[in-house]
């Protein structure tokens, strides 16, 4: 793994390897900071009396902890294992993962680019640590738009390859939503009047949330909206439905939307 050289900062969550546990506490090294040592006193290991610390804490364990103060001149690093919740170490942990992923996909651009890996790091992959967070938030804003790094002005003929091996490895989140249409039309022409309104609120549906309507039984159609998040796919709930109603009323006929079908 490609670790940091610098301290971590209050208040970080760090993931450790446990390495030696003590009757006062636990040394650990903290597997994202060049395996820097760190230590957690037994009151901050968890919350109420502790009888035996195995109860809570082993030798090679992977813990997420809390960093709770950092002494830069001597290097001591305080931790904290009781102050993580459950939910926060999901996510640190996942987060962990993704990054080892990521400094996989960086050896394959620097294979592909025909580049020392290390070389690599110092011309290009620190800058998009620093610009996008991590490097696994760089290959994931890449597979989602292969122009973003251009965008930011990077610059080398390694940007194609980056690329590439972000589309080809990094599955982006998605979620998918419906909605029910209710259109009518009594006019002559009505048929024809509620193919144009459904067709016509699809006009200006962005790629990136893939958009659908289904029909399901006259006078109802189901909308299906694919999105990154949920704020996204509201977003383009509303602009289709608001779209279709507003069209086929132009055409003398009446709609409604509904989140859930009613039995």
């Amino acid at each position: 793994m490609h670790r940091l050289t610098q301290l971590p900062e209050v208040g970080d969550l760090v993931v450790c390897a446990v390495a030696e546990v003590q009757a006062f506490g636990a040394f650990v090294t903290l597997d994202e900071y060049d395996n820097k040592t760190g230590f957690i006193h037994i009151s901050e290991i968890a919350s109420g009396w502790i009888k035996h610390m195995s109860d809570f804490i082993r030798i090679k364990q992977k813990i997420v902890c809390k960093v709770l103060h950092v002494d830069p001149v001597k290097g001591h690093i305080d931790l904290s294992l009781k102050q993580v919740n459950a939910h926060q170490k999901r996510e640190k942990i996942q987060q962990w993962k993704n990054e080892q992923r990521a400094e996989k996909f960086f050896e394959i651009v620097a294979k592909d680019a025909g580049a020392d890996v290390e070389a690599c790091y110092k011309e290009f992959g620190y800058k998009l640590m620093e610009k996008f967070g991590s490097l696994y938030a760089a290959f994931e804003v890449c597979a989602n738009d292969h122009e973003t790094l251009k965008k930011h002005k990077f610059k080398g003929a390694w940007i194609e390859k980056f690329v590439k091996v972000a589309q080809d490895n990094i599955v982006l989140p998605s979620v998918e939503i419906d909605g029910y249409l209710t259109i009518t039309s009594s006019k002559p022409n009505g048929v024809e009047s509620i193919r144009d309104a459904l067709e016509g609120s699809l006009e200006d549906v962005p790629e990136e949330t893939p958009s659908s309507i289904q029909y399901v039984g006259a006078p109802v159609y189901r909308i299906v909206i694919k999105a990154s998040d949920y704020k996204t796919a509201e977003a383009s709930m509303k602009k289709i439905s608001d779209a279709a109603i507003a069209k086929i009323k132009k055409a003398g006929g009446e709609g409604s939307f509904e989140r859930e079908r009613k039995a």
